[in-house]
């Protein structure tokens, strides 16, 4: 470890802001940019991509989607460029994205993006628990039907699981070989979507693929589906990513980015637009629920795509994880058994917690929707694009300058919009869905 990166790892102060950084219980710099580029993707193709035929393709159309989701890419990396650019500012290396935006903008900006940082995580985090049950509950259906397990019983179980590996897996670098399980696990899923939804399509040549609902229904559905394009490239971490990366930190992240946004992103776009060619505006927000084929094929995807969101949650929950490792002084081995007890009670307190709310609302992600519209946009575009105006501010032309204060102002209404609409579909589900559904 070199001197800037033990300088680190002590309590920093900035005295301009009378603000204290905490060091970190975890560790940082040690990670290649490979492995970080697949932490990234782990991302990017979990489980989650199984929806975006049917969240993303089906209100947009065609045009909409195909064009939506690439611009939202180039979009996304210029946004992550600028954070990552910022990562050593000031000359000192900013490990939290709320440390960062505390050296910038000081105290009060610390716990927003804070308070909107963690709100964000624990909302994908639910998602994730909800995945894994949706995924668990899909083998159980497929070998009995009997309605006797529900899927609150299988959120209850993914949670268990859930806590079991983050009591294992005690920081994001010690991921190691599981983000080579998790890549494999992906294309599993991935994989098996692609050539049943291909067959379907095959056997089922018409389809339908006119944007459903009224023109007030249409302008909700295409605004929510425009959250849903950048939340699925957005992690609202990439600070607590880019600290575990070797020197050169902004080099090496920049390699793990492009990465992410050409290589990492085909298997999404396949699963994407191949699920919403063969099934149209039928498509399902699962979309294994929509393919058919063997019966060990679907419970073999369904299994992986189980595991994978196990694994994924973990690299979310991350921040959350460090935070509480950090402020009880956890350090030494991991196998210690004061360690072990530690993360046995806060991780687990905290799984535990993720899970109640899964299983009470497993329609969350309506309530997702609203959480990526108040912090998802604030957090990837709008804090992006302002922190690093503000930052270089003396090395940018005019030119430039506005160019970020547009982006600032359009984010600021697609996220006041996009919050709108989920509040809409929030109020119009809430009619259909009871706690602990069965859905």
């Amino acid at each position: 470890m070199d001197t800037s990166e033990a300088r680190n790892r002590k309590v920093v102060s900035v005295e301009k802001f009378d603000l204290e950084i905490p060091e970190t219980a975890h560790q940082i710099s040690s990670d290649s940019w490979f492995q970080v580029a697949f932490v990234l993707t782990t991302g990017i193709n979990s489980a989650y991509v199984l929806g975006y035929s049917g969240t993303v393709m089906v209100p947009l159309g065609w045009i909409g989607g195909v064009v939506g989701l690439i611009l939202a890419t180039a979009i996304s990396l210029y946004a992550n460029s600028l954070i990552a650019k910022l990562h050593e500012f000031g000359g000192k290396r900013h490990i939290r994205y709320r440390d960062l935006a505390g050296f910038i903008y000081g105290k009060k900006m610390y716990r927003v993006t804070w308070g909107l940082q963690y709100v964000n995580l624990f909302m994908i985090n639910c998602g994730y628990i909800i995945l894994a049950g949706s995924a668990l509950k899909a083998v159980y259906v497929l070998f009995r039907d009997d309605s006797v397990m529900k899927l609150p019983h299988c959120i209850a179980i993914a949670g268990v699981v859930c806590a079991l590996f983050a009591i294992g897996i005690p920081h994001l670098s010690a991921l190691g070989i599981w983000l080579g399980v998790s890549t494999i696990l992906s294309l599993i899923y991935i994989v098996v979507a692609i050539v049943l939804s291909v067959k379907d399509g095959v056997n089922k040549p018409s389809r339908d693929y006119n944007i459903q609902g009224s023109s007030i229904d249409k302008i909700f559905t295409i605004t929510g589906a425009a959250a849903n394009l950048v939340f699925a490239f957005n992690t609202g971490m990439l600070p607590e990513i880019q600290a575990t990366v070797k020197q050169p930190v902004v080099k090496n992240m920049m390699k793990a980015l492009y990465f992410q946004f050409t290589a990492g992103v085909l298997p999404m776009y396949a699963v994407t637009f191949i699920g919403y060619w063969a099934y149209g505006s039928s498509t399902s927000t699962y979309l294994l629920n929509s393919v058919t084929g063997p019966l060990w094929v679907k419970a073999l995807a369904n299994i992986s795509a189980f595991l994978q969101s196990v694994i994924a949650l973990h690299i979310f929950a991350s921040p959350t994880y460090e935070f509480m490792d950090t402020k009880y002084g956890i350090k030494g081995s991991p196998l210690a058994l004061k360690n072990l007890l530690f993360r046995t009670v806060a991780r687990g307190s905290y799984i535990a917690v993720s899970t109640l709310l899964s299983a009470l609302l497993p329609f969350l992600g309506d309530f997702m929707s609203l959480t990526g519209a108040i912090s998802t946009f604030p957090l990837t575009f709008i804090l992006a694009n302002h922190m690093y105006a503000v930052a270089m501010n003396d090395k940018l032309s005019p030119t430039q300058k506005l160019w970020h204060w547009l982006n600032v102002c359009f984010f600021g209404l697609m996220s006041l919009a996009a919050a709108i609409a989920a509040v809409r579909l929030i109020a119009v589900d809430s009619k259909n869905f009871h706690v602990f559904a069965d859905v």
